[in-house]
């Protein structure tokens, strides 16, 4: 009997064996499916091969739950992999409340988040393919599903039952695109991914990593939804390419600066698990990681796929390693050959392979799982813990350092030091910066400043609902509560700190476990001065220095100081809002409707009316503000009207008369848009917004404008920065050396053919004039108002010094530089080209162009400033060094050429879809006004 037993038991554990042996021979290999290795040389999957693979493995193994996490912008499905052991599976819903609960850090105590902790398994979010020519991401991404699902080693296993890992493709669309146009050239050795006909993410290309706290795509929607509402993950891992030069790939940890709304937690976390991903490459005998100093990126901006989730509590990953399908070289770099702390282990100039790419990202990926097995209860707990700090720092009087608190402390001690020597009373402070010692500077300093109430962070802020673009503020708060910040709503009317505010009103408080997000979207980014040394020129900011999107919206707030209260309820986490529109009629006998100019939204309103062919007129002086649209009461408008109201949550007012100053007929005018072959990623985002906005609008290429005829076919033509050269670009480039080389049509698909060219002085530019001449308008933006140099107009760079010869030259980086940052301009409002904007505003900035205008140009007429800096000191966000050389200078202008016009705006008035405060300044344009072109009087 006793051997009977232990012959079934054996029997037992054989079928089993032969059970999951049959299972893993039914998962399917990538050479099965798509007929290659995963990081042979050039060879690329489609994403309509991947998505096929990823439904296959979800199939097979029960280690894995593939979810659809919503639409493109071309309308695929964007998939993300859930991947952990079979048991853990069975509770995965417990798995997601417990990481929800944890990072939120809502009434929770320390014993239960540590039991929470315990019980839970470390979430861990690794993407790939963001960017579509990175071409190493999404292939890494497929591989280690593969290696996740299939393998039966015993450190794959304890991997899987430790974590729950969320393999997320993130750009479908562009490794559709991508791939194919790689694998067209049927000899291998040809391949290349030069010349992409057109953008890798419907509208915005490379700024598909810049949308992250706006999310304006649908592929930012669908991952920030997991990111932030649905999963949180503690560790989420951005793949990217390329490493430096001399390197295999950078990685954490960063360089300097980081924010300084971040928990410390955060930084050393980043630090630890970096640590862990050099060790593991180390181990494997895998050189040529670097970090920190080695490599460009930083942890300051906001807005990334890797950034975003840093004002998030959680661990952000990102690499940026060499390869591809086409082999390459890793160079000589000579300084990168001596091992020191940014490359410990140097690697060696060799030939690289696709392949080599693959298995180091799959070891990173190890790496990071394996830490966050080993690590899962205190990876839990941890971001519980700087949840819990957020909420604890929002519920009290708090001051974050920066560097206008070290300003401020630096300024209070040379006053006193100022006084106390004219008193005769200054002593010797004994003191300086050498090791060991300190300043000089007494404690009590640091007391007094950081004790000031004025420095105080907020508690929390407040958007009325009554203010004149309340529909843009709604969109605010959507992109804050898709960020997962907690939002409440007014339910009646109430008064803080003596002010009356509107039910309807939105309250943002800081005592949540997102406080670093909420209070980077609303307070002002404070980059510190980052120079390469003394005296030298400045370390360009990974991306943007300053961002704050309340200013770039234009949204109207209040910042409290002081904890408050009211009758709020609470909006539940990832429920977006609708702004409530009201039509207000005045009687049944109704003349028309009067929409504010100052609401974004009504301009979407007015051009559903336009193409319904109803009538509208705007209106120079308006109690709803200057440029006001009026609508004819009509059976039609009615209808119109009030559906615009209610979809866009607009007030609009029914007057009993037609206003007297209601005179100016509008209508729709064909508007042209220029973009270039490759597709010119500032275009996109016209298009996208162009699109939101119901403005109907043509896209065109070079060759439509060296076409001529222009006049016959557009009435305005867009630029966005980028497309008009500089007057001198051709002589520079021989100057230089270098042949501007145009692309070869015949190796161009017939269909991309008219996209090819670029905007020239000897064709472009005249018929440009031309256009004007005949009554045209042409707007431009950023670089593309050299537009007005190619024309000969008055105006001049404001941003230029004197050298000792007596020539101008531009102001060098050392006593000027003002990378991406939020300025505040003065607008003239009484020009249409203004109308509805305040006097005063902030727009983006990106070491944009500035003018001077002669007074004599401004009074014969022949130039007419829109938007100036008035003082020594526009900087609201970011960074600005020299900022007083900006004060006088004029940021935008219009100017009459012919019977049309040339419209100017320096700064980046459209940026990424975020600057919704100043997307007047082009909506204004696109109308004409009693049958002409809008003129400049």
């Amino acid at each position: 009997m006793i051997r009977s037993n232990k012959f079934y038991c054996s029997l037992a554990v054989l079928l089993l064996l032969r059970v999951s042996l049959s299972w893993a021979q039914a998962i399917p290999s990538p050479i099965e499916h798509f007929g290659f290795n995963i990081g042979d040389d050039y060879q690329l999957a489609t994403y309509t091969q991947t998505e096929a693979y990823f439904k296959k493995l979800a199939a097979a193994s029960d280690r894995v739950r593939i979810e659809d996490i919503g639409l493109t912008e071309e309308g695929r499905h964007q998939y993300m992999l859930i991947v952990t052991s079979p048991e853990n599976m069975q509770r995965l819903d417990r798995y997601k409340e417990i990481s929800q609960k944890l990072a939120r850090a809502e009434d929770l105590t320390d014993e239960q988040a540590q039991a929470l902790a315990s019980e839970g398994k470390a979430v861990i979010w690794i993407d790939g393919g963001l960017h579509a020519t990175e071409t190493v991401g999404i292939h890494q991404l497929i591989e280690t599903a593969w290696q996740l699902t299939s393998r039966q080693d015993a450190e794959t296993k304890r991997l899987l039952d430790q974590t729950v890992v969320l393999l997320t493709h993130a750009n479908p669309d562009g490794q559709e695109l991508v791939s194919n146009w790689y694998m067209r050239t049927r000899k291998p050795e040809k391949r290349s991914l030069s010349h992409l006909p057109r953008l890798y993410q419907k509208y915005v290309g490379h700024d598909n990593n810049r949308d992250f706290y706006m999310t304006n795509m649908k592929e930012s929607q669908n991952i920030s939804r997991q990111l932030f509402v649905e999963w949180i993950p503690q560790i989420m891992y951005n793949h990217h390419q390329r490493g430096p030069a001399g390197s295999v790939l950078a990685g954490p940890p960063y360089r300097d600066p980081f924010n300084y709304v971040y928990d410390p937690l955060l930084v050393t976390s980043i630090d630890a698990v970096g640590a862990a991903m050099n060790n593991r490459l180390n181990a494997e005998d895998k050189p040529g990681y670097t970090q920190r100093a080695g490599s460009q990126f930083s942890t300051w901006w906001n807005g990334g796929l890797r950034t975003t989730p840093y004002f998030h509590n959680m661990v952000g990953l990102l690499t940026e390693i060499i390869g591809g399908p086409t082999p390459e070289d890793v160079p000589l770099v000579p300084h990168r050959l001596l091992p020191n702390g940014a490359t410990p282990n140097p690697v060696a100039p060799q030939k690289w392979h696709f392949r080599q790419s693959i298995d180091y990202s799959v070891s990173l990926n190890y790496a990071v799982l394996n830490y966050a097995a080993r690590h899962s209860d205190e990876l839990l707990y941890n971001i519980y813990r700087m949840g819990r700090n957020s909420i604890e720092r929002g519920s009290k009087d708090y001051w974050a350092l920066s560097p206008k608190h070290v300003d401020a402390i630096n300024a209070a001690h040379e006053k006193d030091k100022a006084k106390e020597a004219k008193s005769g009373d200054a002593e010797s402070s004994g003191g300086d910066f050498s090791y060991g010692r300190g300043s000089g500077i007494p404690a009590k300093y640091f007391d007094a400043i950081l004790k000031d109430p004025a420095l105080r962070d907020p508690r929390g802020y407040i958007l009325p609902a009554d203010q004149p673009d309340f529909p843009t503020a709604v969109t605010f708060v959507n992109a804050l509560i898709k960020s997962g910040v907690l939002v409440h709503k007014a339910t009646s009317d109430f008064t803080v700190a003596g002010k009356s505010y509107p039910a309807g009103s939105y309250i943002v408080q800081t005592n949540q476990a997102f406080r670093p997000h909420v209070i980077d979207m609303f307070e002002p980014q404070e980059h510190p001065n980052d120079f390469q040394y003394e005296g030298g020129p400045p370390i360009r900011p990974y991306d943007a220095a300053g961002w704050t999107l309340a200013y770039q919206m234009g949204v109207q707030f209040d910042r409290m100081l002081d904890g408050f209260e009211g009758p709020f309820q609470r909006v539940p986490y990832g429920k977006l809002q609708s702004p409530e529109g009201h039509l207000t009629a005045s009687s049944p006998s109704t003349a028309g409707f009067v929409l504010d100019a100052r609401a974004n939204n009504s301009f979407i309103a007015v051009n559903d009316l336009l193409q319904a062919g109803a009538e509208v007129y705007r209106m120079p002086q308006a109690e709803a503000g200057q440029g006001a649209f009026f609508v004819p009461a009509t059976d039609k408008s009615k209808t119109l009207v009030a559906k615009a109201a209610a979809d866009y949550g607009l007030d609009i007012t029914g007057v009993a008369q037609q206003p007297a100053g209601a005179t100016t007929k509008v209508s729709p005018m064909r508007i042209a848009l220029w973009d270039t072959y490759g597709g010119s990623m500032p275009s996109g985002w016209v298009r996208w917004l162009m699109e939101q906005y119901h403005f109907p609008v043509q896209v065109i290429y070079p060759q439509d404008i060296d076409a001529g005829n222009l006049q016959e076919k557009y009435d305005v033509i867009l630029f966005v920065t980028r497309a008009i050269p500089p007057v001198n670009e051709q002589e520079g480039d021989r100057n230089r050396g270098r042949e501007v080389k145009e692309l070869n049509p015949n190796e161009v698909p017939a269909e991309y053919r008219a996209h090819l060219g670029k905007i020239t002085a000897d064709k472009s530019i005249p018929q440009l004039k031309s256009f004007m001449e005949a009554g045209g308008t042409v707007v431009t933006i950023g670089s593309s108002t050299n537009l007005a140099y190619h024309l000969g107009l008055p105006v001049q760079n404001a941003l230029v010094e004197m050298t000792g010869t007596g020539q101008e030259r531009p102001l060098p980086a050392t006593k000027y530089y003002i990378p991406g940052s939020i300025l505040r301009l003065n607008y003239d409002t009484t020009h249409p080209a203004a109308w509805g904007m305040p006097a005063e505003g902030d727009v983006y900035f990106d070491n944009s162009p500035v003018f001077n205008i002669s007074p004599v140009a401004i009074s014969n007429g022949s130039v007419k400033p829109l938007a100036w800096f008035a003082t020594k000191k526009p900087l609201r966000s970011g960074w600005a060094w020299g900022q007083e050389y900006l004060q006088n200078g004029v940021a935008a202008f219009v100017a009459p050429v012919g019977a049309g016009n040339l419209f100017a705006f320096g700064p980046e008035i459209t940026f990424r879809g975020q600057a919704h405060g100043t997307f007047k300044l082009l909506f204004n344009q696109l109308y004409s006004t009693s049958g002409t072109s809008q003129t400049m009087r």
